[in-house]
Parts: C-alpha cells; sequence; structure tokens
C-alpha cells in the first residue's frame, strides 16, 4: 500500500493514523518530487511524481493519497492499471478535473494572477498574498530556516488545475471530503459520477487525521478482497 502525501508534511509524518494498517498490509509513506527533507525544495513535476508512485508499487498494489498527491495516484492509475488496484483520495486536489464547474473556476480565477506572478515575488511574499487569497489572513514574518524552507517550497508548487488527468474506468475509488469547502465536495462529486464512492469525514483538509476518516478507509480495503 503506497501513500501519497499533499502540502505540508511528507513521508510517514503525513500520515500519522495510517501507520497501524502496517499490520496487514506492506505500507510505503513517500516523498514527492521535491521534498526531500535534506534537499532544497524543488518546482512541481507532475510527471516525477507519478513514476515515484509506479516506482513503489512493485508488482501492484493499493494507493491512498491527500491533496495534490492525489494527482500523481491517478496518473499512476493510468500510466498503469494493472499496477493499481485501488485508489483511496482524501480531498483529492485534481482540479484539471473539475476545471470547467463552478466552484473550481472560481477558485483559478482567483489564484492564476498569483500563480503567473510568482517568478516576481519572494517566497515570504507569496506566501503571504497566498494565504490571504486562500483563507483571508497573512502570517508574519518568517523566523525559523524549516518556515523559510516551506514557503519557498509553496511557491515551486504548480497549479494543480494544470495536472495532465483523466478518469480510469472501473477502478475501485474511493473519495473522502470534509463537506466544508465545495471546492473540493465538488471533485469528490465529480469523481462519483464516473463510479467513485464519496465519503464525509470531518476534519476540515485532512479527514485522514481523525478517527472517522481513518475508519472509512480501514472499511473499504476489505471490500477489495471480496
Amino acid at each position: 500500500m503506497v501513500f501519497v502525501h499533499g502540502p505540508g508534511r511528507f513521508g510517514a509524518a503525513a500520515w500519522p493514523h495510517q501507520h497501524r494498517l502496517a499490520g496487514k498490509y506492506d505500507c510505503l509513506f513517500l516523498r514527492r518530487h521535491g521534498f526531500a527533507p535534506t534537499a532544497a525544495p524543488l518546482p512541481t513535476d507532475f510527471q516525477a511524481d507519478m513514476h515515484i508512485v509506479l516506482a513503489n508499487l512493485g508488482e501492484g498494489g493499493h494507493v491512498v493519497a491527500h491533496s495534490h498527491g492525489a494527482i500523481s495516484a491517478m496518473m499512476a492509475a493510468v500510466e498503469r492499471p494493472d499496477l493499481v488496484r485501488s485508489l483511496t483520495l482524501f480531498e483529492p486536489a485534481c482540479l484539471s478535473l473539475t476545471a470547467d464547474l463552478p466552484a473550481t473556476r472560481a477558485h483559478r480565477e482567483r489564484l492564476a494572477p498569483l500563480y503567473a506572478a510568482r517568478g516576481e515575488l519572494t517566497d515570504e511574499q507569496y506566501l503571504r498574498e497566498f494565504s490571504w487569497l486562500m483563507s483571508g489572513s497573512r502570517p508574519g514574518p518568517l523566523r525559523t530556516w524549516q518556515e523559510r524552507r516551506e514557503a519557498r517550497r509553496l511557491r515551486l508548487q504548480e497549479a494543480p488545475w494544470a495536472a495532465p488527468l483523466s478518469i480510469v474506468p472501473g477502478l475501485p475509488t474511493l473519495v473522502v471530503t470534509g463537506g466544508w469547502e465545495p471546492l473540493y465536495e465538488e471533485v469528490g462529486e465529480y469523481l462519483a459520477t464516473t463510479g467513485a464512492v464519496h465519503r464525509h469525514a470531518p476534519g476540515h483538509h485532512r479527514p485522514q487525521d481523525r478517527a472517522e476518516g481513518h475508519g472509512l478507509l480501514a472499511e473499504f480495503l476489505p471490500t477489495l478482497e471480496q
């Protein structure tokens, strides 16, 4: 079972509740391209992320992904449907699938100018404007090297609606959203029209960190063995 993180935490730290699955599954907690803990952040590379997922699947397995990590998870399933046995997507940022739907379109119109200008901004300037557009607040000065590194990584992230995505027909897929943000509900509802199971669990943008969200994953996996 391969776990693909979203923004912020990466590797095993991004999946604190899912470690318990290691008693039954061979669990691999990946780091996406540019998320090495001791190296400088790198720009988003959707293809590199996809190949990281595929390289860790061995002869095949289940893929569990969060937010932006769902992009490479879906790309891996399209590239090698013989290896990806199921997808579980928590709050998937698969916005290229819903580009023309209302919530995604509004999000793109709000964020696109900032993405276009990021080469002209410092990391701190970008972080402040991104936070303002996303949450209506601006963080204070960056005081530690970790904060500065995370700000750099954020500025280097590609817009999720730019990812080359398509649907994998017939693949067992569970989508879990938190019910707090129309953007992710729109993605979840769209994927449900393609055959995915869409469920809700509390936890804002990280429902996998709550017992309810983890429980949905734990209940979904045995159905794949029937």
